[in-house]
């Protein structure tokens, strides 16, 4: 058991969902979007789900974290309402993607909304902080077209300061994507003064480099347009005065990544 920034604690099996009637069929919803072209290719529904054993203190989602926070939903009819933008979706060339939160929370009705689209032959991706990873089986992954993995950092020091958890489950289930071959995208937020240290960038650049699955890496720039909610929720915000990185300081930490023959867009 490790503890959260904020004093909770939560074991690796992220129990905040037990004895709360989840057995897949149902699962709890913060909200949705439809046309995001920042969640995986082309224009994407994205569904929001709430329950995170992560306390980011960068987060811009903080609304999430409490499994109680959403609505109770029942998969058949999520998946329903979705399934209206087919067509849309199709043209797009886009998809359906899940994300929080932390989705495998709520494992049992991750994957019975993503099984059910996998079907219809909606593209499915998985936004995923990964430390949950080893809930998903083999056959789950094969149902998840594309899997949005955020690594927070290298550095096991910086990454237990920036989530409360420290990262080796995560770069197991980076590791075991590779080996099973299964699209990801790596995302990896650069805030000033904590994540920007360059052995911590160059570490995390080395092992993204390693794994051949890695179609991209995306270097999100840290910004401040989630600090209202942390305010709205009473909860300390320790990043008040920190600054979005300038643009040769992103610019730098991409070309990081292409140096060493990664994607890594604008």
């Amino acid at each position: 058991m490790s503890a959260t920034n904020d004093g909770a604690v939560f074991p690796q099996s992220c129990p905040e969902s037990l004895g709360l009637g989840l057995d897949g069929d149902w699962g709890f919803v913060h909200s949705e979007q439809t046309g995001s072209a920042l969640d995986g290719p082309g224009l994407r529904t994205v569904v929001w789900l709430t329950g995170c054993g992560f306390r980011c203190l960068y987060c811009h989602n903080p609304d999430t974290w409490k499994l109680h926070s959403g609505r109770r939903v029942r998969a058949e009819d999520l998946v329903a309402e979705i399934a209206k933008y087919g067509r849309f979706m199709a043209t797009s060339k886009g998809g359906v993607t899940l994300s929080g939160g932390e989705p495998l929370v709520q494992h049992g009705f991750c994957m019975n909304v993503l099984g059910r689209l996998h079907a219809l032959g909606v593209h499915t991706a998985l936004d995923t902080n990964g430390f949950l990873g080893a809930r998903l089986s083999d056959a789950d992954l094969q149902q998840i077209d594309l899997v949005l993995l955020d690594l927070k950092s290298w550095d096991d020091r910086t990454h237990l300061r920036v989530t409360g958890q420290h990262p080796q489950p995560v770069f197991e289930f980076a590791r075991r994507l590779r080996d099973l071959g299964r699209p990801a995208w790596i995302r990896f937020v650069l805030v000033p003064g904590l994540t920007d240290a360059p052995d911590n960038v160059a570490g995390l650049a080395s092992f993204c480099a390693e794994l051949s699955n890695v179609e991209r890496v995306e270097v999100l720039p840290f910004h401040q347009l989630g600090r209202f909610k942390w305010h709205e929720l009473g909860q300390t915000y320790a990043l008040e005065d920190v600054e979005a990185p300038s643009a040769a300081a992103v610019a730098a930490v991409r070309e990081a990544f292409r140096q060493r023959g990664l994607f890594c867009p604008d």
